[in-house]
C-alpha cells in the first residue's frame, strides 16, 4: 500500500488486534475472527482512507468496533479524531483501547448520530458500512466544514445510490487491499452549497 509505517505505530495496529480479539470473544464485536482476515479487512482496509483525509477534526460514524478511525488515529497522530457509535459495549471497547494505547488524538462519543451536536464541524467524516449514501449525506453534511468532505466506504460500487445524491459532488475511488481480491470503492462526498 506504500503507507509508511513507524515499529512503533506497527505495534500499536498489532495492540489493537489482540484487544479486539480479546473483546470480542465477550462482547462480539466483529464476526471477523482469524488474525490475517482482521488485519486485511480491518487494519489494511481502514488505512486505505489515509491518503483521502482532509483537514484536522475527523468524525468516525458508526464506528463499531474503531473502525476505520482507530487505525488511521494510530497512523495520523497529528489529527484529532471523534468516533461515534450509539452501541454501547461497542464505545466501552473502543474508549478502553484508546486508554491502553495510549492514543490522545481520539475521543469517543456514545450517541446516535440524530443526537450529535457537537461544538465544532469537522473536515472529514467518515463511514464505513453505515448506511446508504443519501442516508450519509443527510444524517452527516450539517457536520462538515465549508470544504469537508464525506468519505464512504462500499463494496461493490453503489450506482443505484449515487443515482439518488443531490446538491454533492463525488468522486469514486476503486480501491484494492494486498493479499485480497475483493471489489472495494471509496465514495468522496463533497456538499455543494
Amino acid at each position: 500500500m506504500n503507507t509508511p509505517v513507524t515499529p512503533e505505530q506497527r505495534d500499536c495496529l498489532l495492540a489493537f488486534l489482540r484487544l479486539l480479539q480479546k473483546w470480542n470473544r465477550v462482547y462480539n464485536l466483529t464476526s471477523i475472527e482469524n488474525p490475517v482476515d482482521m488485519i486485511r479487512l480491518h487494519i489494511l482496509d481502514s488505512l486505505l482512507l489515509l491518503p483521502y483525509l482532509r483537514g484536522a477534526h475527523i468524525l468516525d460514524v458508526g464506528t463499531g468496533a474503531g473502525l476505520p478511525g482507530m487505525p488511521l488515529a494510530v497512523m495520523a497522530p497529528e489529527k484529532e479524531f471523534v468516533l461515534l457509535d450509539s452501541n454501547a459495549k461497542k464505545t466501552r471497547f473502543v474508549q478502553q483501547a484508546a486508554i491502553e494505547l495510549g492514543l490522545r488524538n481520539v475521543s469517543i462519543v456514545h450517541q446516535r448520530i440524530e443526537e450529535f451536536f457537537p461544538e465544532r464541524v469537522f473536515d472529514t467524516v467518515l463511514a464505513r458500512a453505515f448506511a446508504s449514501l443519501t442516508q450519509i449525506v443527510a444524517q452527516t453534511a450539517r457536520l462538515l466544514s465549508r470544504g469537508g468532505v464525506i468519505l464512504a466506504q462500499k463494496g461493490q460500487l453503489p450506482e443505484k445510490e449515487m443515482w439518488h445524491l443531490e446538491n454533492v459532488g463525488v468522486k469514486v475511488f476503486p480501491s484494492k487491499i494486498p493479499g485480497l481480491d475483493v471489489n472495494r470503492h471509496l465514495i468522496e462526498i463533497t456538499v455543494l452549497g
